[in-house]
């Protein structure tokens, strides 16, 4: 009976040791002799994997087990798929050009979290019909963005809402709930969700918290432009704590010469944060520049209230338009200059694309922030903004509670000079912060890939390579592993992932894509 005893609670307290396989399968995929990294932040282990349709079916020694098909994985590792917390790819996604997601698949991303900076559709239940409408080939995880929701409601208005308008906003959002968002994203920086209050705010993110959903924000401010990137962390920090929910600073940096060093401050007030027991996090892509638009880096927010008509006008105005420069002025300077600003992108004129603003300037006559308003008249257009210092991204990245997300997209080859991130940033990080410069060891990269991701998000069978979970697997030749696309030449695809599978499925196969759509539209899981 003792025995007996001590036997239920050994299997209580071990319930996921793997069983001896001499008795199971067959299995329909059996992956022997590689090294596991299993997305807890754990070093490698020899292992073996079973697959049985979209799910792991076990993790051990595998050697007597029957599989239809063996992948022999010797020299190479595995890991959980990643997965992009902070990514534009959803409208891509949405069309049959590049439903495939293959710039996405060739990093090793298996999962993207969408709809971030407090945009996207306010209909998630539509936005879920399109994306599945051509395939996917990657998972796709929903949030419901604040600004989207405001601007629904307020329009680009720059006022506190009424209690009924507050009330019509919450209504917006638990909707999006209901539909499987995993929470609400805002982009605080950017108008409408500046224009928001913080209470604005923690009022709708308590109602995510009643569906056990994350409040993910680009804060209000990254640099000094308004009430400093501290205070902006520090706004991040008092929503979570206030609504009790996860409370996530996306794509963390400091932004410009003016805050470099900033890092360090930032960090001791989330580790505070976290040692009083609220849940904050951050996210980061593994680059110097970051990417955004004139609107975005220049143009002051009271400026854009009302909309583009509203804008326009004020440009024409002469009295609103020498308010304008000097605030732009002022602005390029946060930025560092002119010099700093390379073009990514012109729906007019494709000639200044991968050329600075003081470049283009320079050879057409103008004043920097004139010919910015000039691009702005024509219809904007898109910068790489080279502000970021190696320091701060390194103590950023070293951080426990750091993920890894891109802030790219599902780009069409050939067109513009996009940020290489959308094409690069999981193996740039393995090649340039792990094996380069050692900033990070290879478990803890993978771990801010996979396994924290899942955790912050509620992914609950994502993230980790145990038995039950979905079968979303990479395996890498850490040798060949690299990003290839620079910001003189960004739309090249990474290298060095030999197979991944999507539930289960050869998205790419002995180092080939096979164009498999295999992928899903997730839904959070209610509490």
């Amino acid at each position: 009976m003792i025995r007996s005893r001590a036997l239920l609670v050994l299997i209580a307290l071990f319930p996921a040791l793997p069983l001896s396989a001499t008795a199971q399968g067959p299995y329909d995929i059996v992956i022997r002799n590689g090294r596991v990294l299993d997305g807890t932040g754990n070093p490698w282990h020899f292992a073996d994997i079973a697959i049985s349709g979209d799910r792991v079916a076990a993790v051990g020694d595998l050697e007597n087990a029957r599989a239809r098909r063996v992948i022999d994985a010797s020299g190479l590792y595995l890991a959980p798929g990643f997965i992009d917390v902070h990514t534009h790819a959803a409208p891509g996604l949405a069309t049959p050009e590049l439903s495939s997601a293959e710039p996405l698949l060739v990093q090793g991303i298996t999962t993207v979290i969408v709809n971030p900076d407090g945009g996207g559709p306010v209909d998630l239940v539509e936005q879920r019909q399109r994306l599945l409408e051509h395939g996917l080939g990657v998972n796709v995880a929903l949030l419901i963005g604040h600004g989207s929701v405001r601007e629904e409601v307020l329009g680009m208005e720059n006022r506190t809402p009424t209690a009924e308008e507050l009330e019509e906003m919450k209504g917006l959002v638990r909707a999006a709930m209901e539909a499987g968002a995993y929470g609400m994203s805002s982009g605080l920086y950017y108008s409408p969700g500046s224009y928001a209050t913080t209470e604005e705010v923690i009022a709708l993110s308590k109602v995510v918290g009643e569906y056990g959903g994350a409040y993910t924000s680009h804060i209000r401010d990254e640099a000094d432009y308004n009430i400093g990137v501290v205070a902006a962390v520090d706004e991040v920090i008092r929503i979570a704590r206030e609504a009790g929910i996860p409370g996530i600073v996306t794509h963390i940096k400091a932004l410009g010469p003016r805050v470099w060093g900033y890092s360090q401050a930032m960090v001791e007030r989330i580790e505070r944060a976290r040692a009083e027991g609220v849940e904050v996090w951050a996210d980061q892509y593994p680059y110097e520049a970051s990417g955004t638009s004139i609107t975005g880096a220049l143009v002051p927010r009271w400026a854009l209230a009302g909309g583009q008509d509203s804008l326009r006008a004020r440009i024409e105005d002469p009295e609103t338009h020498e308010r304008l420069r000097a605030d732009m002025l002022e602005n390029l300077d946060r930025r560092g200059g002119a010099a700093r600003l390379s073009f990514r992108y012109h729906r007019a004129d494709a000639s200044i694309e991968g050329r600075t603003l003081q470049e283009v300037a320079e050879e057409r006559g103008l004043e920097p922030v004139e010919l910015a308003i000039e691009l702005l008249k024509a219809g904007g257009a898109g910068f790489v903004s080279y502000n970021m210092k190696s320091e701060d991204v390194e103590l950023f990245m070293r951080q426990p509670w750091t993920m890894t997300c891109s802030d790219g997209d599902v780009e069409r080859m050939g067109v513009g000079k996009p940020h290489p991130r959308s094409y690069g940033t999981f193996p740039r990080k393995i090649r340039v912060y792990v094996r380069e410069r050692g900033v990070i060891d290879l478990a803890t990269a993978i771990r801010s890939m996979t396994g924290l991701s899942a955790t912050v998000f509620r992914l609950e069978d994502r993230g980790y390579l145990r038995p039950g979970a979905a079968a979303d697997i990479v395996i890498f030749d850490l040798e060949r592993l690299r990003d290839t696309a620079t910001y003189d030449d960004p739309h090249r695809l990474a290298e060095g992932m030999v197979h991944v599978l999507v539930n289960g499925d050869f998205a790419i196969e002995s180092g080939q894509l096979t164009g498999a759509l295999n992928g899903e539209v997730l839904s959070r899981r209610a509490r």
